[in-house]
């Protein structure tokens, strides 16, 4: 049976009603009343009602997660586990639990968020992801909802607060390294053309080699849905071309990582003959064969930034949309090698 706070007050020898003070550090009680209190609803193992306290403060004391695909698909991408631990922290500190989306279709997501907006079951959503077409954002707007975006939103869509990269910045200066390196023959591969971040990723590539005088052969760009089955197609149209990319510049870990193995069974060495530099970082990249050169995003501060954000709007829904940028930055591992004298 729950520990009531009469319960308390019984074993403190107080009132009823100086224990619900003392819950709520009310100034009128006494440090040493407090003191004591507290040390008997510790004792007592003592938990408030937190449901019955968001029914009166008006507040689920929640933040929806809304996820891109399925959590299940989702959760084996280590960006999406290190976004939602960098959403997790800044939330834990404000006493707020994480609710996230489990559909396992784009409709079966979309009515996710339509039965936590509808329901109030949530104070405020996270989005992590921006895709053309997509239904979410704009029901969010429409309802006056605070919510925060993960990624640069459609060119037609105003007044969304949003956290991202310059992802075309980040783009352009990691195929400058790959240029200066000495490769012409880049492959761009991985993530579909409907995410905004792809997009501004493969302007990056283009603009990085236009600039450098280095021709954008269409068939070296390979823009593909994130799955095994569609990544193995993708990287195998790639080896057998007449001339083959000897660099490869990858949208996402998990790919990187099936394109290592790609290239392992067909006995091609990186960084021997072909070079790997891959958008996303992770710890376990440390204990591969061959350690991935990356582009670092800051996943983890992605996340703890949209999450102070988010709680902005729900204290000021009036708040004026704004966006925050985060720096990206190439750490250099062993996945790339010189393809010739360098270019300065």
């Amino acid at each position: 049976m729950s520990v009531t706070i009469k319960d308390v007050a019984k074993k403190a020898n107080v009132a009823p009603s100086t224990v619900s003070r003392v819950i709520h550090n009310s100034p009128t009680i006494s440090e040493k009343t407090k003191r004591k209190v507290r040390k008997v609803l510790k004792e007592m193992g003592y938990h408030m009602n937190e449901n019955a306290r968001n029914l009166v403060t008006k507040s689920t004391k929640a933040i929806g997660i809304v996820m891109k695909s399925s959590a299940r698909e989702s959760l084996y991408n280590p960006f999406f586990p290190e976004v939602i631990r960098g959403i997790g922290d800044f939330c834990n500190k404000e006493g707020y639990s994480l609710s996230l989306t489990t559909g396992e279709t784009e409709d079966a997501i979309f009515e996710d968020v339509v039965k936590m907006v509808q329901g109030r079951r949530v104070d405020g959503m996270i989005v992590l992801y921006s895709k053309k077409d997509d239904k979410v954002v704009p029901y969010l707007l429409k309802q006056g909802f605070p919510f925060v975006l993960i990624g640069k939103p459609s060119t037609n869509m105003s007044g969304v607060t949003f956290i991202d990269n310059d992802n075309v910045q980040a783009a352009r200066e990691v195929s400058e390294f790959v240029i200066n390196l000495g490769h012409e023959r880049i492959a761009f591969l991985g993530g579909s053309p409907e995410f905004e971040v792809i997009q501004d990723r493969l302007t990056g590539f283009q603009q990085a080699m236009e600039q450098a005088g280095v021709d954008v052969r269409q068939e070296y760009i390979k823009l593909t849905p994130l799955n095994r089955t569609d990544g193995i197609k993708a990287i195998d149209e790639l080896l057998e071309l007449k001339e083959a990319p000897t660099a490869f510049l990858v949208m996402d870990l998990l790919l990187g990582v099936l394109l290592l193995g790609v290239l392992a069974e067909k006995n091609l060495k990186v960084p021997q003959q072909i070079s790997v530099v891959c958008f996303n970082h992770s710890e376990f990249i440390e204990f591969l064969s061959t350690p991935l050169t990356t582009v670092d995003i800051h996943t983890y501060q992605l996340g703890y930034e949209a999450a102070k954000c988010v709680f902005d709007l729900i204290a000021n829904p009036e708040m004026m949309e704004k966006s925050i940028s985060i720096p990206t930055k190439i750490i250099k591992r062993e996945s790339h090698f010189v393809a010739k004298k360098e270019i300065k």
